[in-house]
């Protein structure tokens, strides 16, 4: 067997260090057969298996004592289709390579998230999302799915073909099995044009709704400790491309979004009541400007300081109100918040325990420095995020249960029901997924 098992017993870690797990071993198949082929060992040494991306997750979803997949070498694309805007792509293809070979061959998603540093099969799993009006997570661009199941059995899935588990397996939390290539809708390439500026928090949430139909993507970015928000709206353009130049890209990009505010965060750190007064300043930093690229050069911007996040979905209309109350919670708290809240919005999908399913959808995101106590800040949050009926990222701190999640998501039991029918053993089971599924 060609693929490296290794018996060493490493620790691995996630990229927020939230998270901590020693596997008995560690596993990098290099096919599918040979991933179908550790599934059936694990189970043969009564083990648990899990797959991991790049730990972009801050929650323990992929951790295990059991044994640990490693997709490096399941990459790259397999199969373009044109006439069907297709595209086949292995579960450990990042999607930074994605998104670049796409780009070469004059295609692209119609939608992403913020960074494209995960793999494509971590970051469909748990829910990934940028922000639109009308285009929806990166799950639901998902066209067809292929899988390892507990049986080590492969199993394809699409609208036609297993729509049951294509429901579900879009978004599986690595609880029905251990995707092994996706297919995705693809579009010719089109330029975005984006708008940034900045805008008082009561204006933003006085004319969200406006703000929200007349865009394509919109998104802001609220400081805590102050009434500023920075804005963005991307929308297809006819071009010309006129992208950021380089300096000035990196003055903004880099320099300002990473640097100062990496040193920002320390001085934060060491000193907590500098916080209110920095992020007057950080808050400010960023000036207005317009810009037209590729999409994935829009969507995306690297992220290099370090942090811990929670992520709540909450019904779009009440979006503004559980903003209002978080503002008031912070302003009346001892709480120093030095990083910005995110505010982001999906349209309703069909995918069972997708955070938008069946709604339409605004995301609130909070986040705090690494290193920083979050616990007080992110449970105050978290109270009113759901006291909205909110819905928390999979991959993001929380502490919610299979019980609140049975409340949360209507189709909850048509999920259980098919784990326990693809995975009666619970080969994929981990602590993370006894908490947030039931045992």
């Amino acid at each position: 067997m060609s693929s490296t098992a290794s018996g060493k017993n490493d620790t691995w870690r996630n990229w927020g260090g939230t998270v901590t797990a020693r596997p008995v071993r560690e596993v990098m198949p290099a096919s599918v057969e040979e991933l179908s082929a550790a599934v059936a060992r694990a189970a043969e040494d009564g083990l648990k298996v899990k797959a991991v991306g790049t730990g972009h997750s801050f929650t323990s979803i992929a951790a295990t004592d059991g044994v640990l997949i490693r997709p490096q070498l399941l990459t790259g694309i397999r199969n373009i289709d044109r006439d069907a805007g297709t595209v086949t792509v292995e579960a450990g293809t990042p999607l930074k390579r994605l998104n670049m070979a796409l780009a070469r061959e004059g295609l692209s998603l119609s939608n992403m998230g913020d960074i494209m540093e995960q793999t494509v099969s971590g970051a469909t799993s748990t829910g990934t999302h940028g922000t639109g009006r009308e285009s929806a997570s990166i799950a639901a661009q998902i066209k067809a799915l292929e899988l390892v199941t507990a049986d080590g059995s492969v199993l394809t899935c699409s609208e036609k073909e297993n729509p049951e588990v294509f429901a579900a397996a879009r978004i599986g939390l690595g609880a029905l099995g251990i995707v092994t290539a996706i297919t995705f809708a693809v579009e010719p390439i089109f330029l975005l044009t984006a708008r940034e500026e900045p805008m008082s928090f009561d204006r933003v949430t006085s004319t969200f709704d406006e703000l929200w139909a007349e865009n394509e993507h919109f998104e802001f970015y609220w400081f805590p400790h102050t009434g500023n928000t920075n804005t963005k709206r991307n929308n297809r353009s006819a071009g010309p491309e006129r992208p950021v130049g380089q300096l000035k890209g990196w003055f903004e990009d880099e320099f300002l979004s990473n640097g100062v505010f990496q040193v920002a965060n320390w001085v934060g750190r060491a000193a907590p009541a500098t916080i209110p007064a920095i992020a007057q300043i950080s808050s400010k930093a960023l000036s207005a400007r317009t810009y037209t690229d590729i999409p994935y050069k829009v969507f995306t911007s690297p992220r290099r300081v370090r942090f811990v996040e929670m992520e709540y979905a909450v019904p779009r209309e009440a979006v503004v109100e559980t903003l209002r109350e978080l503002k008031a919670m912070v302003d009346r708290s001892r709480l120093r918040i030095s990083f910005p809240v995110e505010v982001r919005t999906a349209p309703a999908d069909d995918i069972t325990l997708s955070t938008a399913s069946g709604r339409d959808t605004a995301y609130i995101a909070v986040h705090m420095f690494q290193g920083t106590p979050y616990q007080a800040y992110f449970t105050a949050a978290e109270r009113i995020f759901t006291a909205h009926e909110g819905r928390p990222h999979w991959g993001k701190v929380h502490s919610r249960d299979a019980e609140y999640f049975a409340r949360a998501y209507p189709r909850f039991g048509e999920f259980t029901a098919l784990r326990d029918r693809l995975d009666p053993e619970r080969r994929f089971q981990n602590d993370y997924l006894r908490r947030v599924l039931g045992s």
